[in-house]
């Protein structure tokens, strides 16, 4: 998986001229406007901790606010995410055809583009026509948040057809009516092709085929929407931009960029750097010594971060080369990375794990707490695999063991860090604050120590950080908005019903039917990113198990486990991709090098999912 081009034409050289300059001076406006909203809205939410707990008195329009400014900067940065082609996307197909056949696709892959933007254009601005509801705490009309999803539309179309550097206005035009065209002929030809009782099916085929053919994940859940909808009642239809407008007026997907944001600003502060630290002089100096030191710091890093991409990122390029360096296999290092990074979805604050409450409508600071015994046995399991292979291939023992002097100092140093997890899962776990307002309150905190404490963070750097973290959050969260209607769709058809009706047997064996839905998720999360799948499955699967008699709280770990797991296997395999580019290694050298990873991590998943008390004890020792 990878960030998705609009097109894969070689690029070709253009002199400067009135066309690309106003390009790029639409991109730049873009990225001001999504980096100065995100930020509003963290200091919005940071108000709001301020006013409750400082001058007991709570604002009844922050939340609203944050939303708000939240959705415009989701929708803004969609096109910003096209012009730049940074949308996620499966490109195991596109790399495997040789150059004309790639170009051919590529220009296919953007008309589906084009299709999915004139879908939300059009029909969103038939809903915001229609919206006549307004605000509860500021009585502002909703259809100005539900215009951001026509504008982004709008823009994303600019991008699409405008010419930059790499195309010109014959195969921007050439893309624009292949897209209309096929708009057109899904709006006007999909009732003479299927009935609209087959809308899961097409819903389903259309969805998986453009995800395979390398259209982003994004449009080709909104295209498959658009079809599944085509031939049943054209109202139905403005129900794509009412679902993705109204599923990012959340305030709890708030915390996704906020926890962003405070990772990308510990990376260039210098928290991330003393953690490393931290983790060679307490193991550097066992068999396998800097792989041991890889999965310590990831898993300090779980603790401050919740972003497995952002974490596999990092670390890969910190420790990858440095253990290439001392003899370390650079498949293995990049494989090790990637298997460590999936604890930051295991360990609170997990962005998995919020995502999974907010739709399952359970507690976040519950679920923090009942994933601390397992995501730590996670890692003890890594580390142990790691020892094995490092005995058997000779890898380490030749770093010396740090004196206690040396420790005490590395611990010293990394304490402001390692506070971070105890006050976000203490903070969230006792009411003192949501979990939103602990992702502002911990990019506050990242600030005051990059700033004050380690004193690496400039403004440069840290406008550098906060752009990065605004990319980042877009092309995920965007995806979640996409997976709203897509999901809406599968609740119209009755699907979760169907499943629930077809799996009702099993729920008088509670244990087949646990052992069922694990190796049904494990083959979602081949083919389907990990937020996608919990939009999609949660609201289905999460009945289903409380009918059967298991906590809520412990599948939400079994769920995101198992999807976690995908990310390291083909053809998804987000985290080996990350880690094997920022590592230098080859990509299916590394695939190979994470087997030994996922068998333990499989061994670990089966742990938790038949012995529910390893995540209900802590809540019984943390109280209720």
């Amino acid at each position: 998986m990878s960030a998705a081009s609009p097109t894969d034409a070689p690029p070709v050289a253009s002199a400067s001229g009135p066309v690309p300059i106003l390009r790029r001076s639409v991109e730049k406006g873009l990225e001001f406007a999504c980096v100065a909203l995100l930020l509003g809205a963290v200091g919005v939410a940071c108000l709001q901790v301020v006013m409750r707990y400082v001058f007991r008195n709570a604002l009844p329009w922050p939340e609203e606010v944050a939303s708000w400014v939240f959705t415009w900067a989701v929708m803004l940065g969609m096109a910003l995410a096209t012009g730049r082609g940074a949308h996620i996307a499966i490109d195991l197909l596109p790399r495997l055809l040789p150059g004309r056949a790639r170009r051919a696709l590529a220009l296919v892959t953007q008309a589906a583009m084009i299709a999915a933007s004139l879908v939300l254009m059009i029909h969103g601005l038939d809903y915001v026509e229609r919206a006549i509801a307004a605000s509860p705490a500021l009585q502002m009309p909703m259809r100005y948040l539900f215009l951001a999803v026509p504008v982004g539309a709008a823009l994303n179309l600019f991008f699409l057809v405008w010419p930059d550097t790499g195309r010109g206005f014959v195969q921007g035009l050439v893309t624009l009516a292949l897209g209309v065209l096929i708009y057109w002929v899904v709006r006007h030809g999909a009732g003479l092709l299927y009935a609209p009782a087959s809308g899961p099916w097409v819903l389903v085929g259309v969805g998986l085929v453009a995800i395979v053919l390398g259209v982003p994940v994004a449009f080709s859940l909104i295209l498959a929407t658009f079809t599944a909808f085509a031939s049943a009642n054209p109202i139905l239809l403005v129900t794509l931009a009412q679902n993705m407008g109204a599923s990012l007026n959340s305030f709890t997907l708030l915390a996704i960029p906020f926890f962003i944001l405070a990772a990308a600003v510990m990376n260039v502060g210098g928290i991330t750097p003393r953690l490393v630290e931290l983790a060679m002089m307490l193991v550097g100096h066992l068999r396998g010594g800097l792989a041991q030191a890889n999965v310590v710091t990831n898993t300090m890093l779980a603790g401050v971060s919740g972003s497995s991409t952002a974490d596999a990122s990092t670390v890969a390029k910190l420790l990858v080369p440095e253990m290439a360096r001392r003899g370390y296999d650079r498949p293995f290092a990049a494989a090790l990375t990637a298997a460590g990074s999936t604890l930051a979805n295991l360990i609170p604050p997990s962005l998995g794990l919020i995502i999974y409450a907010a739709l399952a409508s359970v507690s976040v600071g519950a679920v923090f707490v009942a994933t601390l015994v397992p995501g730590l046995i996670m890692a003890a399991a890594l580390m142990l695999v790691v020892y094995v292979i490092s005995r058997a291939r000779g890898y380490g023992g030749d770093m010396p063991k740090a004196s206690g002097r040396e420790r005490l100092r590395a611990v010293v140093t990394a304490i402001p860090a390692l506070i971070l997890p105890v006050l976000i899962v203490g903070g969230v776990r006792f009411g003192v604050f949501t979990a939103t307002e602990a992702g502002a309150v911990a990019m506050i905190y990242a600030l005051f120590c990059g700033a004050f404490l380690y004193r690496r963070l400039t403004g440069p750097t840290l406008l550098v950080a906060v752009r990065e973290a605004t990319m980042d959050t877009v092309v995920i969260v965007v995806i979640i908005a996409a997976a709203a209607p897509f999901a809406w769709v599968l609740a119209y058809e009755r699907v979760p019903q169907r499943i629930a009706s077809g799996l009702a047997v099993l729920v008088e064996q509670p244990w087949l039917l646990m052992l069922a839905l694990n190796v049904f998720l494990l083959i979602v999360g081949l083919f389907m990113e990990m937020i996608a799948a919990l939009v999609i499955l949660v609201p289905i699967l999460v009945p289903l198990i409380v009918m059967a008699g298991f906590d809520p709280i412990t599948f939400g770990l079994v769920i995101v486990m198992n999807l976690v797991i995908g990310a390291l296997t083909p053809p998804l395999g987000v985290l080996i991709f990350t880690t094997a580019r920022a590592g230098g290694a080859d990509q299916v050298a590394t695939f190979r090098a994470v087997l030994p990873f996922l068998a333990a991590m499989l061994a670990v998943l089966l742990l938790v999912a038949f012995v529910p008390a390893l995540t209900l004890a802590p809540l019984r020792w943390l109280g209720p």
